[in-house]
């Protein structure tokens, strides 16, 4: 239902909405994965290029998005 995918996206994103340190830690877990994804040629670009351009766009159009959708369907909204 629409209700559990919200809460999905909620969860994936919940550590962009927490203090600075924890959005710190989650990114440079996702970013080491990343590139040693890229290292061993399991990916195929270097996500060092476009890092900090690609998280502006994730808070832009998922984050956002995410945040919007979880009022549409009356939940959290007051957060």
């Amino acid at each position: 239902t629409i209700v559990i995918e919200h809460l999905i996206q909620a969860s994936d994103v919940s550590h962009t909405m927490q203090h600075f340190d924890i959005y710190m830690k989650w990114n440079e877990r996702l970013f080491k994965e990343m590139y040693g994804a890229y290292e061993m040629g399991r990916a195929g670009k270097d996500p060092s290029l476009g890092w900090f351009k690609g998280e502006i766009w994730f808070f832009d159009n998922y984050v956002v998005r995410a945040r919007r959708g979880s009022c549409s369907c009356r939940m959290l909204c007051d957060i």
